[in-house]
């Protein structure tokens, strides 16, 4: 299992420079259309945690351990909704701002 890990971090290093570019290119997109870089970084973020738990959670079956598996992409899970929280809220004022009565 240790060497599995190893190996991964190896590949995620060499992907590195690849995924800054990637990060670097949303961003100017975000810039171009106008968006709020506290939303884009957000989302960057919760991503990213998506794609951490996933990965945990793929080891921890690899070794066996589905119990661990299901908690850690729970956790995961549960780190998004944190992150977005204010996202949401944000967007559900908007909705109730534009329903008629209100």
């Amino acid at each position: 299992m240790l060497f599995i890990l190893f190996t991964c971090c190896v590949l995620l290093y060499q992907f590195a420079d690849q995924i800054a570019a990637l990060i670097a290119a949303v961003r100017k997109i975000a810039s171009y259309a106008g968006a709020e870089t506290l939303y884009i970084e957000t989302v960057l973020k919760a991503v990213g945690v998506a794609y951490i738990s996933e990965f945990i959670a793929n080891i921890a079956r690899d070794a066996g351990q589905q119990a661990l598996a299901a908690k850690m992409e729970m956790a995961g899970k549960i780190i998004i909704m944190a992150l977005i929280l204010p996202i949401l809220t944000l967007l559900i004022e908007t909705v109730m701002t534009m329903l008629p009565g209100r």
